[in-house]
């Protein structure tokens, strides 16, 4: 009964979410239907970070498919590790509700490992400062997998989601207990996990571009990973200015992971010298890529003046954390492979 209370609460929290209005699952139809069919299945509830894109269903899928085939299906790493991993991401990137919610599911797990080697590891790779990783190789595509599939979550939750998974009239007393049941819920049950692969049939099949290379060891991963970055790059391409996509990839070419601080300066140097009509594009995409923390009402309206549609800005969002997240595993793959 608790139990069945708590993912009740959770789904009700998709109505907080910001700037999108979210696909009801009563009225869901094609891809997005399938979509949440598998992560009902498969995660045990409607998860908020992944319904959230469900105005631009490619998107959606591409999402699905990364989060599912690294961190839920059976492979070679355990499911404790791969949330240390979640968890130490999302710490490094300042996204409070992948560390409750992950975190809540890592303390859930019975007879875990000490996970916290790992789970520095994670926080250390989102500034390229991490040692050789912590694990065996074989277990790379996973884990590897599960920390860039969180770098692109960690921005689209911090900008779409609240801080808390759970809804806004929780009170701050209750939310000790609540963890603790949810956490019990979302642990995952015993055996291996869901079979690996069954969301490869949601996109079509792509090419392995060369920033894959740490993933090809796993036929699963890899697949997930190249019709993930296919989708997204597509949705790039209907939704945002060619310009903005030459001057993210631009910015990316030499990023370190470092935030660009707290003032927003740095995005009025950066779009200068874009055609006006491409500023807002130009100021969201940079945003959410390099500082998501720094995204606001007024950085969404102002593309929305450009763009009206719920689609458009769930692809620009999905373009610019995906990106973000590819230059990411560069350094990832060097920390793997120091030759």
């Amino acid at each position: 009964m608790v139990a069945a209370l708590v993912r009740f609460a959770v789904r009700r929290s998709l109505r907080d979410t910001r700037y999108v209005r979210v696909v009801p699952r009563r009225r869901a139809a094609g891809l997005v239907a399938e979509v949440y069919r598998q992560v009902e299945r498969d995660f045990g509830m409607l998860a908020p970070p992944v319904a959230l894109h469900s105005a631009a269903p490619e998107a959606m899928a591409a999402a699905w498919s990364v989060l599912r085939e690294t961190l839920l299906a059976q492979g070679v790493a355990d499911r404790a590790a791969k949330e240390a991993v979640a968890t130490g991401v999302s710490v490094a990137n300042s996204c409070p509700y992948c560390v409750d919610v992950h975190g809540m599911t890592l303390a859930a797990i019975p007879a875990a490992e000490d996970t916290a080697i790992l789970e520095n590891w994670a926080r250390a790779s989102a500034t390229g400062a991490a040692d050789a990783p912590p694990f065996p190789p074989e277990q790379a595509p996973e884990l590897v997998g599960v920390a860039v599939a969180f770098q692109y979550y960690n921005r689209m939750v911090n900008v779409f989601l609240q801080e808390s998974p759970f809804p806004s009239h929780v009170p701050e007393s209750a939310k000790p207990q609540a963890r603790r049941v949810l956490g019990g819920v979302l642990r995952p049950p015993s055996g291996p996990g869901p079979r690996a692969g069954d969301s490869l049939e949601l996109l079509p099949d792509a090419p392995l571009p060369a920033d894959l290379g740490w993933a090809r060891p796993s036929a699963v991963v890899a697949g997930a990973f190249a019709r993930a970055y296919a989708a997204t790059e597509a949705a790039g391409a209907r939704s945002v200015p060619a310009a903005v996509r030459a001057l993210l990839h631009d910015r990316l070419s030499t990023w370190d992971g470092q935030a660009p601080g707290l003032s927003r300066a740095w995005l009025e140097e950066a779009v200068a010298g874009l055609a006006e009509a491409d500023r807002p594009a130009g100021r969201l995409a940079l945003a959410i890529a390099l500082a998501s923390y720094q995204v606001d009402e007024g950085l969404v309206e102002a593309f929305r003046t450009t763009a009206p549609g719920d689609d458009a800005l769930i692809e620009l969002a999905a373009w610019a954390s995906m990106a973000a997240a590819r230059r990411v595993s560069t350094w990832l793959t060097v920390s793997l492979d120091p030759a």
